[in-house]
């Protein structure tokens, strides 16, 4: 144990840029005693003072951009969803909670949407208060990634199709890039530009080489 905990104390964090170690301590740890003790130099206070704060700004920075990154990878999978008071909505549940909602023989072969229910409040920017039914045992403030949008089945659809056009490209053309990034993707790394198109509210991250055949001839 006490090896394993050495090793998990002075292994290279990627959140923090170094060892815990490290950042505790302000200097990286003496391997079971094999470094040479009087090779180690002691600083003085006011040297020493000045390097734990340069490695506090360090460890500031790293830890921002550790934060941003997994708020990148969570963000990919979200979508804006806003309701108002009245809305009919589904609501997602887990199969082991369900069972106060609606009776299922076999879970696995339930339904992932229940509904729909109507918004009584709404709380905050991302929960809403639903009207559940009286025996149900959940409660009814729910955070908004779990609900779903209800279409009645009266909503007409538009058969018209003469005024959409076959190639959507022939709408949008690109009018300025406003900044580029590098994605990883797997082994490479491609280049990515955040895209204005025609219609100005709309602003996109594309792939460099992909806009490039798609709009070779355009000024942007």
């Amino acid at each position: 144990m006490p090896h394993a905990e050495f090793w998990s104390n002075t292994s290279y964090h990627s959140a923090l840029g170094r060892s815990p170690f490290e950042v505790l301590y302000g200097h990286p740890p003496r391997h079971f005693g094999i470094t040479n003790s009087q090779m180690c130099s002691t600083l003085e206070l006011e040297a020493w003072l000045k390097e734990r704060e340069l490695l506090s700004r360090l460890i500031h920075q790293q830890l921002l951009r550790a934060q941003q990154r997994m708020k990148h990878q969570a963000d990919k999978h979200r979508s804006e969803r806003i309701f108002s008071v009245g809305d009919l909505v589904y609501l997602k549940l887990q199969s082991y909670i369900q069972t106060s909602i609606a009776a299922r023989g076999n879970q696995k072969l339930a339904f992932r949407f229940f509904g729909p229910f109507k918004i009584l409040q709404r709380i905050g920017k991302v929960t809403y208060k639903l009207d559940l039914p009286s025996d149900a045992k959940i409660h009814p403030v729910v955070h908004v990634s779990q609900l779903k949008q209800h279409v009645p089945s009266s909503t007409e659809v538009s058969i018209d199709l003469s005024s959409i056009s076959t190639d959507p490209t022939e709408l949008l053309h690109p009018e300025k890039f406003l900044d580029v990034r590098l994605v990883q993707r797997g082994a490479s790394t491609v280049t990515q530009r955040l895209v204005q198109w025609s219609p100005p509210e709309l602003v996109t991250w594309e792939e460099e080489q992909d806009l490039r055949c798609r709009f070779p001839d355009l000024p942007a």
